[in-house]
């Protein structure tokens, strides 16, 4: 369960930005879009949150920054090599941030423990990690790195409550690498729950990107389940078949991945019914379906797992190729008590205002972002303006109440 992730200095981020999934006091849709979190005086959760803003304002960073915190931390320890150069980019726009660390923060819950984790970095070195744990309502440090620019050397801190080799993963931890990671590689326990969290409970992608194989791979189980989810999305397709082909392995790169490999030898076949025979049916290849009919596909296995394992899922412009109707029945999944049992969360990005006016979000479930003068990225939430319930959302918005709308310059264009 997600409960915040702040981020700082990364791409069009300059100043700390934070994006939380508490919900405030509020009683609308409170049964569907928000669940208790199970932690004692925690606010309740949100089911999901949508982002909106204007192109290049920075909402694909915000999901970019939390790829990129999930991706550093399962591999950091395992890729590389001392010395070795971080890919991060900073906001570039200002000559000090330029060479300033980037920071990413966290605060999730796992297995009924409450943990709060993060990690500085420059593209040289991690320059500070830190993680706090929950286990019986009070704070515990576990363990803080902090590299001091002026002697040039590490000060570590270990807490009473982190058991195990300390010093052993401590000697271990390269300077471009995660403590977190590094023990992990080294067979500790105790962090297993943080690290779990980051590989098997949070995804993020991009709707135009999503890795079908997770849709292929559950289909050898579950492909009734899979069809179910197509046909609710009211598309006419009655069913469809996975072919393996027949490809020689001389054509695929020995580097290529095994999921990959596998995917490419699989073709999918959508049936579709004859009209005036139902009986016959006209079999149609996945790429000669509409973008919205191969998206939903792509993306169906990883939706329905997220929901499976109440996962947290992150997906940049989820309106690609969808209409509005079909982005307004995969979020309604997240809010319904039958389909998710197990508080999965959703963060997504759009520009599709269609959804705000349809009952589907509390106020606190839709926020902004927009550029400043220094052409960094804000993001605040929608109860900052203190909306009425009953206020026109979608109408305030495209109106600029809001803010977070792109300035068309149309004199400036002469068409030539």
């Amino acid at each position: 369960m997600l409960i915040e992730f702040s981020v700082t200095n990364f791409r069009s981020i300059q100043e700390t930005q934070t994006l939380s999934m508490m919900a405030n006091a509020a009683t609308e849709l409170q049964a569907e879009n928000t669940f208790n979190s199970g932690i004692a005086r925690l606010p309740r959760l949100l089911h999901s949150a949508v982002i909106y803003g204007p192109n290049a304002a920075g909402k694909s960073n915000l999901l970019l920054a939390l790829r990129f915190m999930k991706n550093f931390v399962l591999s950091s320890a395992k890729e590389g090599q001392q010395g070795e150069k971080i890919k991060i980019t900073p906001f570039l726009f200002h000559q000090q941030t330029k060479t300033q660390a980037s920071e990413f923060e966290v605060l999730f819950i796992q297995e009924g423990v409450r943990y709060q984790y993060g990690f500085a970095l420059t593209d040289e070195r991690v320059t500070h990690e830190w993680l706090l744990a929950y286990p019986e309502k009070r704070a515990q440090r576990w363990f803080e790195r902090e590299y001091d620019f002026s002697s040039q050397q590490e000060n570590w801190y270990f807490g009473t409550k982190f058991k195990g080799r300390r010093q052993v993963w401590k000697e271990a931890t390269r300077s471009n690498a995660l403590f977190l990671s590094t023990a992990i590689q080294l067979n500790n326990t105790q962090l297993k729950p943080v690290f779990d969290w980051f590989q098997e409970q949070l995804y993020v992608g991009k709707s135009m990107n999503f890795d079908p194989s997770t849709t292929i791979r559950q289909c050898q189980t579950s492909k009734q389940k899979i069809l179910a989810f197509l046909k609710a999305a009211d598309l006419s397709i009655e069913d469809f078949h996975l072919k393996t082909k027949k490809v020689s392995l001389e054509h695929f790169f020995a580097e290529m991945p095994q999921a990959l490999r596998e995917q490419l030898r699989i073709e999918v076949k959508m049936l579709h019914n004859v009209i005036g025979d139902n009986q016959k049916k006209v079999a149609l290849n996945l790429e000669d379906e509409s973008d919205g009919t191969q998206r939903l596909f792509e993306f169906a296995g990883s939706w329905l797992d997220t929901l499976e394992v109440g996962a947290v899922l992150g997906v940049d412009e989820l309106d690609s190729s969808l209409h509005p109707l079909i982005m307004g029945f995969l979020i309604g999944l997240f809010h319904n008590p039958e389909f998710n049992k197990h508080h999965a969360q959703l963060i997504v990005t759009t520009h599709d205002t269609a959804v705000l006016d349809k009952e589907i979000f509390r106020r606190d479930q839709i926020w902004f972002v927009e550029k400043n003068e220094e052409n960094a990225t804000l993001l605040y939430p929608l109860s900052d303006f203190s909306p009425r319930k009953e206020e026109a959302w979608q109408k305030g918005y495209l109106r600029g109440r809001y803010g977070a709308l792109p300035y068309v310059k149309l004199r400036a264009f002469d068409g030539n």
